[in-house]
Parts: C-alpha cells; sequence; structure tokens
C-alpha cells in the first residue's frame, strides 16, 4: 500500500507559564506575523504566517526544557511511524491522532496527519 509524507512542522516547544511573550519574541525573530496567537483555544498553541511552500512554525507551550522537534505530516499516521520504526526510531507514545517518536540520535519528532490542502510541494511516497 502507498502512502506520502513530507516535513510538515517547525515546533518551538517552550517551557513558560504564557506562551504570548514567546510568541511575540519568535515572530519578531523570524519576521514571519503571527498567524494565530491562540490555536486551540486553550493557550497551548500558535501559528507564525508562513508560505505555502514552507514548513509550518508552531510554537507550542509544554512542561519538559524548551527545544525544537519537527512534524512530519503524513495521509497515513500508521503507516509512516511503522516505516520510521523500521528505520531504527523507537514509538514512544500516540497522543489522539498523532504519533511521538525518538531517532535513533535520541531526537524526538511526531507523525502527524495531513496539515496542509493540498499536499504541496515536497512529498514523499512511500510502497509498503
Amino acid at each position: 500500500m502507498t502512502h506520502h509524507s513530507r516535513l510538515s512542522t517547525f515546533v518551538l516547544d517552550c517551557q513558560v507559564d504564557d506562551l504570548k511573550a514567546s510568541v511575540e519574541f519568535w515572530s519578531k525573530a523570524l519576521g514571519k506575523p503571527v498567524a494565530n496567537a491562540d490555536s486551540d483555544g486553550d493557550g497551548k498553541y500558535a501559528e507564525l504566517k508562513v508560505d505555502a511552500d514552507e514548513p509550518m512554525l508552531l510554537l507550542q507551550k509544554v512542561d519538559h526544557p524548551s527545544r525544537v522537534h519537527l512534524d512530519i505530516e503524513s495521509d497515513d499516521v500508521d503507516a509512516e511511524a511503522e516505516r520510521l520504526e523500521k528505520l531504527g526510531a523507537r514509538k514512544i507514545e500516540k497522543i489522539r491522532t498523532w504519533w511521538v517518536l525518538e531517532a535513533p540520535s535520541g531526537h524526538r519528532f511526531c507523525v502527524v496527519r495531513k496539515q496542509r490542502d493540498p499536499f504541496g510541494p515536497h512529498l514523499n511516497t512511500w510502497e509498503g
């Protein structure tokens, strides 16, 4: 069965009480206006505006130390997580509709559902 994936999002994990100052800083630092200061209405996620051919920029309020992680979007989240597991990644946790994985290098990343329609450029097609 065939599925598709591509780099979707750079996620800035912010260990802060209030995401507002982090959103303001990264918006100005990267020259990207704020697209949505509270994406889910719970104060945990904010988005910066990017062009359709750029990876998305998401800020996320977290409890662990601040870091940056990648999201890979796929039209088959489970198939993509399994493909990456065969390459040496380790599944950490399934959260709602996405997988948190850890690369052999120790980097955490997520496999998420397709984020934009159309799927866009730089698409990979995988058999398996």
